[in-house]
């Protein structure tokens, strides 16, 4: 099997780490807007040509691929912005309305670039689903970097290095991972509507709040790891505190126990999402026409 997918995050990260270094040896700022793009694109980009790399039909292209990505990633990050600026304030539930806000822009982006597809197979909904989220991931982790990029102390290239690093990480089992299970989902609810998309399917509908409830979890897990390590270890004076309003400062043993169970949360729900896009990438299998042509 072709590995293309590892020369582009081999070449992309140490195209990066090349820049990092020159940057702070040379203390100049016009590569700073490199190390964002490259830092927050390498890592998506190459798990697309992972997923092109693992077969789709003749409908999926290199030139739809990139509409998915760069279109369908604008798209999405615009839309999220737009509906939680207006829709959302700070509440218990406030998590929950982000996933719901963006699983619904990264499926509506979805369906926008593959409407005019003449055939809509499980196997390209997955691979077009996790490149819309992917081409999301990219563009959001870009803001962060660069927000990361100016603290109380001034710029700060170590802060935005460090986001970059965490949140390529992460990337596999986000953004990407949840849109590919919608886009799976819904390509498949084709074949019940005569070829035709419809993000009003049942299950398609159930798919999108079940990856809003995954993501919102994703989001949520470091309050409900503070919540759990409260309600585990929470002395007499910290509820007290959170009583009159107040945030108790963390003992060094209850930090230690909220990162970890911070890390077994994460963890437990990149294991039911990871399952579930390998139950639909399976059953895509059946019946689907050979593989295009690697990139």
């Amino acid at each position: 099997m072709a590995r293309t997918w590892l020369k582009v995050l081999w070449v992309g990260l140490t195209l990066w780490a090349a820049t990092v270094i020159v940057t702070i040896v040379t203390a100049n700022a016009n590569l700073l807007p490199t190390i964002v793009l490259l830092g927050s694109f390498v890592v998506p980009v190459a798990f697309v040509v992972w997923a092109y790399e693992h077969g789709t039909s003749g409908e999926v292209t290199v030139p739809l691929l990139f509409g998915a990505f760069v279109v369908g990633g604008v798209l999405g990050v615009l839309g999220a912005s737009l509906l939680e600026t207006y829709l959302l304030h700070p509440s218990l539930w406030m998590y929950l309305g982000v996933g719901l806000i963006e699983e619904a822009v990264k499926l509506a982006a979805l369906w926008f670039i593959a409407r005019r597809m003449r055939v809509h197979t499980p196997r390209d909904g997955l691979v077009l689903g996790a490149t819309v989220g992917f081409g999301f991931a990219a563009f959001e982790s870009a803001g962060y970097a660069f927000n990361a990029l100016f603290t109380v102390q001034g710029i700060s290239v170590r802060a935005m290095v460090e986001t970059e690093i965490l949140r390529g990480m992460l990337t596999p089992l986000g953004h990407g991972l949840w849109t590919a299970i919608a886009g799976g989902v819904l390509f498949a609810a084709a074949a019940r509507h005569r070829g035709r998309l419809r993000p009003l399917d049942g299950a398609v509908l159930l798919t999108y709040l079940g990856v809003a409830v995954l993501h919102a979890l994703w989001d949520s897990m470091h309050g409900i790891a503070i919540a759990t390590t409260l309600l585990l270890t929470g002395t007499i004076w910290q509820f007290q505190l959170l009583e009159h309003g107040y945030l108790p400062q963390a003992t060094a043993a209850q930090n230690h126990l909220i990162t970890v169970l911070n890390w077994i949360g994460l963890g437990a729900i990149s294991v039911v999402a990871l399952v579930w896009l390998r139950v639909l990438a399976a059953r895509s299998r059946i019946g689907s026409p050979p593989p295009g042509p690697l990139p």
